[in-house]
């Protein structure tokens, strides 16, 4: 009950970012949990202002059925009235009214800066309610401190002070629908597509979704084309229709300028195309669909500054203050989008390789790696069904176009096999020694982990495996060591997501009815997990956290008491290796047989739907920059150890798994990690993603001790920390 005695207060302003809702719903559930008052304001600062039924205590079943609608179901609107004082003073009024001292706001720019100025005047709006009579001084005393805690819902994702903002997202998910879609029809009819998407002041929508798609030519406001770009930009789409591409994708974010600060309009490249190719274009303006606020004003330290360096041509330096993040999203994109002739052959050759089971994002890593093995003048090489291929000597060299389109491709282009090495360990080498790879790149799950560790352990007995190898982590089960996410797994989390989304609004007709969804993942829980919490699961079985007959009992009895409410549908989420006698099948029989009368139950097998499917934009530039990376790692390596005309590397750190650790991009040793792995249920010992399980479990309204739960930490933003290159 550390909440107790506390009222708080949750409103949504400004535009509509797709996720409050699910902020929303966790806001008043887990302040309902810990025993504090909650409050829901309809219609955003509007209702506050105007008070009255536009305040509404909430209880548990307020927020139900709720975290998977877009838009915010509290309603949000622009205030006039709040942006002055004696709004501001009547807003002020409602809230001690009802005694609440916690304000929780979710919105973007005017959102959030209105809200600073309410805090920061507090005090003195509070006195002059005194002073005309409006309170006494008894609760003035007793609701003299404002807390205002802000979520930033922005689709621009251009607040400091977060890495990702609420609905940016969804965002990019349906811009890449749009360009998934829009592909498919320019390919028929040879088009050329110029996408507008929102973006005023902010490119990076346009910047992330040019990476993602592979586009052409990409226009941002912060770095406006150099002079005479209409001559270079046509040139390129001429040369790229010359090699055989049948489509042409520009993008162009709303706000983009020229060097002199002319607007250019998505009409106007157009008709640049048209005139001088004579290519049939069209134009595809994404307005609203994406749905975002206009950028933040919020932001103290970075978007005035970012601005200013705009407004006054300091371009370069615009670049910078966006931060790291959005700095090496321009630069990988520059580097990836045209062939560069590298400065001078190197003496090296790479092989890149998928082993597992396909997974999304993999051919994104794949055509990355390719490029910019060739940016650094390396023979590239592509193997054919994982190590298996390798050994029967599937490799054949590949070029800068062989790569063309793969970006936004599902499974596995190179074919992929589950085959570890030491089934045939001669073979391989001997191809490694007959293609003279010194350079070993696999994509792939706990198998490509696995096969990489054998070839470092058969150094000893063969000298051809002295050559730098690199794992990237891509499996939708997310059990490799060394990373918290591996490629595939937030595609997999968001179609298993979207399925469960399906199977409960299928039962939106039916009386009581609860679904026992099993998922894939073989004894990682990760999958289970995240998809429970994102679509408001009663409950998820996994591996990682045993539990009894006891526990399943406790599920069914706290099932059956949420039938007896409003709600009448309950989800329950299992990992297909959770445990070895409580089945699926045995699941649906025990909520079947104890839930008799008051729910009736089904089963789905989610299966390999989980797998396939286009990658997710995070995916897909998540597969991209691992790929630039790893070959950057590979190649700064191989200048390490070449002596003499050869490559010879048997120290630890010249075979490592490339991965993402909190925000920070690392190689580890595959040596080391062998230490903290399970082999026997293929999983690391330590996994980050268990701490999230209380929290599923709290939203559910399980009675749970708050002294495990590990919250949040407080973090000062500043210019060093901004600077901190961050994962996406």
């Amino acid at each position: 009950m550390a909440g107790a005695g506390m009222a708080i207060a949750v409103l949504t302003s400004g535009g509509d970012a797709q996720g409050m809702n699910a902020a929303v719903r966790a806001v008043t559930r887990m302040g309902i949990y810990v025993g504090a008052k909650v409050f829901l304001i309809y219609e955003g600062y509007e209702g506050l202002v105007e008070g009255g039924d536009n305040i509404k205590q909430a209880n548990w079943l307020s927020v139900s059925n709720i975290i998977q609608l877009g838009g915010t179901v509290i309603g949000s609107a622009r205030c006039k009235a709040f942006t002055t004082r004696a709004g501001r003073l009547r807003a002020a009024r409602n809230l001690v009214e009802h005694g609440i001292t916690n304000l929780c706001v979710i919105g973007g720019d005017g959102s959030l800066t209105g809200a600073d100025i309410f805090r920061s005047e507090w005090g003195g709006l509070l006195e002059e309610l005194v002073r005309d009579g409006q309170i006494s001084e008894e609760v003035a005393r007793e609701n003299c401190r404002l807390n205002i805690v802000g979520l930033v819902g922005s689709i621009d994702n251009d607040f400091c002070g977060t890495d990702m903002t609420i609905g940016t997202d969804s965002a990019l998910h349906r811009i890449m629908e749009v360009i998934d879609a829009i592909t498919t029809t320019a390919q028929s009819h040879q088009r050329t597509f110029v996408l507008e998407v929102m973006g005023r002041h902010c490119g990076y929508l346009a910047l992330v979704s040019g990476l993602a798609s592979g586009a052409d030519w990409l226009f941002i406001p912060e770095s406006p084309p150099e002079d005479g770009w209409e001559d270079l930009m046509c040139e390129r789409l001429g040369e790229t229709r010359s090699r055989g591409s049948r489509l042409n994708i520009i993008i162009i974010a709303e706000g983009a300028i020229d060097r002199s600060g002319k607007p250019i309009s998505s009409n106007y490249v157009k008709d640049l195309v048209v005139q001088r190719l004579g290519f049939d274009t069209r134009v595809t303006v994404l307005g609203h669909v994406q749905r975002g606020g206009t950028p933040s004003a919020f932001d103290r330290v970075l978007t005035k500054d970012v601005q200013k360096a705009m407004d006054e041509k300091r371009f370069e330096e615009a670049i910078q203050l966006r931060g790291r993040s959005f700095e090496n999203n321009w630069n990988i994109y520059k580097l990836l989008a045209h062939q560069k002739p590298a400065q001078e052959k190197s003496p090296f050759s790479l092989a890149i390789l998928n082993v597992g089971a396909p997974a999304a994002g993999m051919n994104a890593a794949v055509r990355s790696a390719v490029r910019i093995g060739i940016c650094q003048g390396h023979t590239v090489y592509v193997v054919s069904d994982g190590f298996e291929g390798l050994s029967k000597g599937q490799i054949r060299e590949v070029g800068w176009h062989d790569v063309a389109g793969w970006l936004g491709r599902g499974g596995s282009m190179l074919g992929t096999k589950r085959t570890l090495p030491k089934t045939c360990m001669e073979k391989i080498v001997e191809n490694v020694r007959k293609f003279n790879i010194q350079g070993l790149l696999v994509i792939g799950g706990f198998e490509a982990y696995e096969g990489v560790l054998q070839l470092v352990e058969a150094r000893g007995q063969y000298e051809e495996l002295c050559i730098i190898m690199c794992v990237i982590p891509a499996t939708i089960s997310n059990n490799v060591p060394g990373t918290d996410f591996s490629l595939g797994s937030d595609t997999a989390v968001n179609a298993a997501m979207e399925s469960c989304d399906r199977i409960k609004q299928s039962a939106s007709g039916t009386k009581r009815r609860v679904f026992i969804v099993e998922t894939m993942g073989g004894y990682c829980g990760y999958l289970s997990t995240v998809t429970g919490i994102a679509v408001g699961a009663d409950a998820a079985y996994v591996y990682e956290d045993p539990f009894t007959i006891h526990d399943l009992k406790a599920n069914v009895e706290h099932l059956t008491d949420k039938m007896k409410t409003d709600i009448q549908r309950g989800l329950v989420l299992r990992n297909e290796k959770c445990h070895e006698h409580y089945t699926t099948e045995f699941l649906y029989n025990l909520y079947s047989s104890e839930g008799k009368g008051i729910f009736d139950c089904r089963i789905n097998v989610l299966g390999h739907l989980q797998q396939g499917g286009a990658p997710t934009p995070f995916d897909r530039n998540y597969g991209t920059k691992l790929g630039v990376k790893a070959v950057l790692w590979m190649s700064e390596k191989l200048q390490e150890v070449y002596r003499k005309g050869r490559v010879f590397a048997n120290s630890g750190d010249s075979a490592c798994v490339i991965g993402l650790r909190k925000k920070v991009v690392a190689f580890s040793p595959v040596t080391e990690l062998k230490k903290v792995t399970d082999f026997e249920h293929r999983l690391p010992q330590e996994q980050w993603w268990l701490n999230l399980r209380l929290m599923l479990k709290m939203l559910a309204n399980y009675q749970i001790s708050l002294t495990e739960y590990i919250s949040g930490k407080m973090e000062h933003v500043t210019r060093r920390t901004l600077s901190i290159e961050k994962g996406f």
